[in-house]
Order: structure tokens, then sequence, then C-alpha cells
């Protein structure tokens, strides 16, 4: 049987993400991001709980990231986790756990006058109207919709 590796979060990102270009200008971003867990206790108390969580995203999806997303913004990514090694210099074994991203919503309002982006436009290359070029919406349902 097949096991299944797929992670979906909600959150905050902690920095600007750190982009930074391979061999063959392949653009790779990393960033932390924030998810919040709100819980009421037995005395009614509301507790809130955040876990950090490393997240890189490579190509267009990095090159969106550095272009549109800033410390703060409210994010949805979906991808799997992936847990590197190492050796650091005195020779202790270190690991990593990150959040390689393929799929990102950005989920903050769009401001007025923004940044030329639709936040929900697909971030995964679909169709995207810049600013004001958003095609307009009709007062009247289009006829012939079979709904």
């Amino acid at each position: 049987m097949r096991g299944v590796n797929r992670v979906m979060l909600i959150g905050n990102l902690g920095k600007d993400p750190d982009v930074q270009y391979l061999e063959g200008n392949i653009a790779v971003a990393k960033f932390p991001l924030a998810t919040t867990e709100t819980y009421k206790d037995r005395a009614g108390k509301l507790i809130s709980q955040t876990e950090w969580h490393t997240v890189v995203l490579w190509r267009g999806l990095a090159e969106l990231a550095q272009k549109y997303l800033h410390k703060g913004s409210l994010i949805y990514v979906e991808g799997r986790l992936r847990t590197r090694s190492w050796d650091d210099r005195e020779g202790n074994k270190k690991f990593a756990t990150e959040i390689v991203g393929d799929n990102l919503i950005m989920l903050d309002k769009r401001n007025e006058g923004g940044s030329g982006y639709h936040p929900s436009a697909p971030a995964d290359g679909g169709e995207q109207f810049p600013g004001g070029d958003m095609p307009p919406l009709g007062d009247e349902p289009a006829e012939g919709l079979p709904f």
C-alpha cells in the first residue's frame, strides 16, 4: 500500500521570504509560517497555541512569494513534508523538517490601489488579471446557464 505525504496549512509569514537562485537561475524561497490554534480550557479561558513551520517554494512559486508575500501575509500552502539531515561544523548530526509547497493561495484582502495582483487568481499559472483589468461582472445573470 502506498503512503500519503500531504500537508495543508493556513498561517502567517514570520518574516519576508528569503529567495536564492541556484545554478540555472532556479528560484528557491524559504520562510517561517506560523499556524495558531485557539481553544477553551476547562475554565473557559481561551488558549492559543502557535506552531512554526519552515516552508520552501521552488521556481515560479518562489518568484511569486518574493514579489507578493511579506512578513504577516496570510496564506494557504499545500505540499509535502521533507526531512533533511547534515553534519554541523562540530560533527553533530542536525535535522530539519520542511514543507515543500506545490500550491499557494494568498488570503490577504486586496489593498486599495494594491499591488496589481488579485489574490483570488490561481497561483499555479492560471489566468490572472492585474489590478483594474479584471473583467466586469454583469448585473444580470448570463443567459443559457444550466443553473
